[in-house]
């Protein structure tokens, strides 16, 4: 199996080899395991957790694990301030298509900014 996007094998081994040696892994994995737990706690409750309250920026990927349409982006996120879809791109985007994914978080808070 090749890698996918832009990504090589020296690469994938170089990213896991900086996780490792610095001991970060776990820290980079944290905001999963704490939203986890929260989307837990909140269906244990029997409530849903709450919504997003903050301008959100999306771009949908074609190689993401699932490629969400606007439709489901905006029920998630109701206050969707910058939505796209783009050509290439997959999981780890700011890895893949560096350029491509600054550009989009630029684009997402341009209207955000003040002058």
């Amino acid at each position: 199996m090749q890698p996918a996007g832009g990504l090589t094998r020296d690469g994938i081994v170089d990213n896991i080899t900086l996780y490792w040696l610095t001991g970060t892994g776990a820290s980079a994995a944290r905001w999963y395991w704490e939203f986890g737990r929260f989307v837990a706690g909140a269906r244990a409750a029997g409530q849903a957790p709450p919504a997003v309250s903050v301008p959100v920026g999306f771009t949908t990927f074609p190689g993401e694990i699932w490629a969400a349409p606007r439709s489901w982006v905006e029920t998630v996120y109701p206050g969707v301030a910058y939505f796209n879809e783009v050509d290439s791109g997959g999981h780890f985007p700011a890895w893949e298509e560096p350029e491509l994914f600054s550009t989009e978080v630029r684009a997402a808070f341009r209207p955000l900014r003040k002058s």
